[in-house]
């Protein structure tokens, strides 16, 4: 990441405040570097704003801050802090804007540790079967970006799991979602084996498949779900 140490005019547009000349020493209204962030007047200016530096909602803020670059001579100002804060809620944690869920936020900590088999509601796997079977024939296998609703399945299982649990629940219903989409591309080019991914899908292929009979094939293999039978041969993997 570069290193701008000058951010007036972005303060400026952005946070509403007075005309600014760097040139001649003004500085705008609130501005500081990142390096006086805990001086007593920085301080002060903050608790005048209204922010309380000692909560979690301020510290998750400027931990964010730091790991996205911010260092001790580039410039910030305090209103963007105060911004920031409303992005995270009381115990620091961030708030998705669309949802308003919280602990879906991956950090470089985290590694990969979230990416787990975990028990998931029984409801949001029938959602999700049921909607990708819909959108399977509706595209006629094309995975459409423009016009799925996978993503409110996801939201609404969200809803049901802790927020602990929310990042590997989202991975383990993708793991769940690839394999009912595998199983229908399967039964697809098993009726018609000259079948391609985008042409007309052969009426009541899909009947005879279940979720229930989906995952009776699935067992657990490191931190993913796979088809028994490629565990030891292969098996036709549509990747989503």
């Amino acid at each position: 990441m570069s290193n701008i140490s000058n951010y007036s005019f972005l303060f400026q547009s952005m946070f509403g405040g007075t005309k600014t000349t760097w040139g001649t020493g003004s500085t705008l209204p609130g501005v500081f570097q990142f390096s006086q962030l805990n001086s007593s007047s920085v301080q002060s200016q903050l608790k005048a704003a209204g922010i309380d530096t000692g909560s979690k909602q301020y510290k998750a803020v400027i931990r964010q801050m730091t790991k996205d670059g911010c260092t001790g001579n580039m410039f910030t100002n305090v209103q963007a802090i105060k911004n920031l804060m409303k992005q995270y809620n009381s115990d620091g944690d961030w708030v998705d804007p669309t949802t308003g869920l919280t602990g879906l936020l991956v950090t470089d900590e985290m590694g990969d540790s979230y990416k787990k088999i975990i028990d998931i509601p029984e409801s949001s796997k029938d959602e999700m079967f049921e909607q990708t079977k819909k959108e399977f024939l509706q595209e006629n296998g094309v995975h459409n970006g423009d016009t799925t609703k996978r993503s409110d399945v996801y939201t609404n299982m969200y809803w049901k799991v802790s927020k602990n649990d929310r990042l590997s629940a989202g991975y383990t219903m993708g793991q769940y979602e690839r394999a009912y989409s595998n199983a229908f591309y399967a039964a697809v080019r098993e009726a018609d084996p000259g079948w391609k991914i985008g042409q007309p899908v052969l009426s009541g292929v899909l009947d005879g498949i279940t979720r229930e009979s989906v995952e009776s094939q699935l067992v657990k293999s490191g931190n993913k779900l796979v088809k028994r039978s490629s565990v030891s041969g292969s098996s036709f993997d549509m990747k989503i």
